[in-house]
């Protein structure tokens, strides 16, 4: 897929590199040295499309001043097919380009051509990356972390994916180790409350206190009747854990994918202790000299593998004492492996087992402490940490006319992924909670639903459904979208079309920048502002009543610009209506 913002950039370097010769040959330029620089998009208009920095950057090598090269540069440009119509030096010797008619039409054809593919790239190409997000614990209802990790994951993975990436979703479902324990006591004591009386059975203080656990409990009873007080505890948890697994986890699937996200895999804790593979993962650390046992139990030396990484990272000893770095169990006395010897050896599954060449996890704050400790462990297993990254979500607040809202006007209790979206749109919501994951967010549920400007997914939203109009419109007058080739680009000629169409261009290597930096949000805030520049040029410049070379030009445009929005909420699971 061409980025021909990146393509116009290397066509400059080019262009100078040749101006330079011919400059150098001439005797107005020293010869012998390497011109180079940076070419750059410059934030005022008035200063170019693009502007190079080459000769000042030059200046020390060719021992002239700046201004004196980018005049000689400029002096020896030869323009003619290119895709650029002038070029001027300018200041202490910046040289300014500014862009020809032939390249805004290949933007153009090129939008047309790739259509839905539009932004598509083999950047990542030959990538196997795994992200897994939301994992949430499958003892409850899902809340509204689970709400914002759900869409930063799925649109991350959108993003790996239009950036070349072999992309794989994954949910961790946590079914073994003490939360589950806890989450079987909580169902043995409600169903016991519903036999022997809520007086004669003492409920766990730590247990789940919440409804859904009464009402997991209840059916249980009315399915299984009233004979397992008489069993024996461990067969009676497993199967009461079994039987509520068994009604969340089809809640959870059926929620996220209301929600829009669905997984390649589901992947279960309890494999992974059936299989011998935590055990073996723990023996192998043992072997590699990274554990000890003490008080029966077996632990990590994680103060010792995370000392090691400092030192090699420069850390003093002071720096390292001062953070006072702790061991982790992994086996408890009882034989039992903690939930951290689990998560290593779910990491080692990921690369040494499923060969994935890259992981990325979507992590509440809370988690901040442990990534370095997983990282570490897995630097002591061999495997590279730098191939695991970590995107840390804050946290959510609901508001609601300024006030915050922590129980669902439904059901009276706190809010879930469920109530959530019996109460906005599904479109509102991922659009929102794909803000940046490093902030804490205020979710206003008002602004949420609001049909207005001030609304953002509804005034991109709007922008799409708007073209949509305009093109029904205009083909009931007979008008259809002509390919690029057929429209007369040169007529496009205002700031308004340019702007757009330079936003258009933009598209590719936005994609790129969100897929590097982790940061999917990028697309909300480049769709925003396509959708604001084609309302700017849509209430400057008419499309219908044109002399007719203007008309189909302005709608190639307005098509373009539909395509690319459609391309922009797809990548954000965010529907693109026709009308509104």
């Amino acid at each position: 897929m061409p980025d021909l913002i990146d393509a116009a950039k290397k066509s400059i370097e080019k262009l100078l590199e040749d101006s330079y010769l011919r400059a150098a040959e001439k005797g107005q330029l020293p010869t012998g040295a390497a011109l180079q620089g940076t070419v750059e998009v410059p934030k005022d208009a008035n200063n170019g499309d693009f502007a190079a920095n080459h000769a000042m950057s030059g200046a020390r090598a060719l021992r002239m001043a700046p201004r004196r090269i980018a005049d000689a540069l400029v002096e020896n440009l030869e323009l003619e097919g290119s895709w650029f119509a002038s070029a001027e030096a300018a200041g202490p010797g910046f040289i300014n380009f500014r862009l020809a008619p032939t390249w805004y039409a290949d933007v153009l054809a090129a939008v047309q051509a790739a259509g839905a593919d539009y932004g598509r790239s083999d950047d990542l190409s030959g990538q196997r990356i795994m992200v897994e997000f939301v994992s949430a614990n499958p003892t409850g209802p899902m809340h509204m972390g689970n709400a914002r990790g759900g869409v930063l994951g799925d649109t991350l993975a959108s993003v790996l994916d239009r950036a070349g990436a072999d992309v794989w979703r994954e949910f961790y479902v946590n079914d073994a180790g003490n939360q589950i324990e806890k989450f079987a006591t909580s169902i043995d004591a409600r169903y016991a409350q519903l036999i022997l009386g809520e007086d004669a059975v003492e409920f766990p203080e730590d247990g789940y206190h919440g409804d859904d656990i009464r009402d997991i409990a209840a059916r249980f009873r009315a399915e299984k009747g009233d004979g397992w007080l008489e069993k024996p505890v461990e067969e009676r948890h497993a199967e009461m854990a079994r039987f509520g697994l068994d009604i969340n986890l089809p809640k959870m699937k059926s929620d996220l994918a209301r929600y829009g996200i669905q997984y390649d895999e589901w992947f279960f804790e309890s494999s992974l202790h059936k299989s011998g593979y935590v055990a073996a993962t723990v023996d192998e650390l043992t072997a590699r000299g990274w554990t000890y046992e003490s008080d029966g139990a077996l632990w990590l030396a994680t103060s010792r593998i995370m000392g090691e990484e400092l030192r090699r990272a420069g850390k003093s000893e002071e720096d390292i004492e001062k953070l006072a770095l702790k061991d982790d169990v992994l086996r408890r006395a009882n034989g039992i492996y903690t939930y951290f010897a689990a998560d290593i050896a779910y990491h080692r599954n990921k690369f040494a087992v499923r060969g994935f060449d890259r992981v990325i996890n979507i992590w509440g704050a809370d988690h901040h402490g442990h990534v370095a400790r997983l990282k570490g462990a897995l630097d002591a297993l061999g495997i590279d940490p730098e191939k695991l990254d970590i995107v840390l979500m804050q946290l959510v607040k609901l508001m609601r006319d300024g006030e915050v809202v922590r129980m669902s006007k439904r059901t009276g209790k706190a809010i879930s992924l469920g109530d959530l979206l019996d109460e906005i749109p599904v479109d509102a919501a991922r659009w929102f909670f794909n803000a940046r994951p490093e902030t804490q967010m205020d979710f206003d549920l008002g602004l949420a639903v609001r049909q207005d400007s001030e609304n953002p997914v509804y005034y991109v939203q709007y922008a799409h459904a708007r073209i949509c109009s305009i093109l029904r419109n205009l083909a009931d007058e007979g008008y259809s979208v002509p390919q690029a080739g057929e429209a007369d680009i040169a007529l496009l000629s205002t700031p308004q079309e340019h702007e757009v169409i330079q936003q258009l261009a933009e598209l590719p290597e936005e994609i790129l920048r969100a897929a590097h930096s982790l940061d999917p949000s990028r697309i909300n805030r480049y769709v925003t502002e396509l959708s604001a520049r084609f309302h700017r040029f849509y209430n400057t410049c008419r499309i219908k009543g044109e002399e007719e070379g203007v008309l189909k030009a302005r709608l190639l445009l307005a098509d373009c610009v539909r395509s690319v929005i459609a391309n922009c909420l797809g990548i954000l699971g965010v529907s693109a209506p026709e009308q509104m």
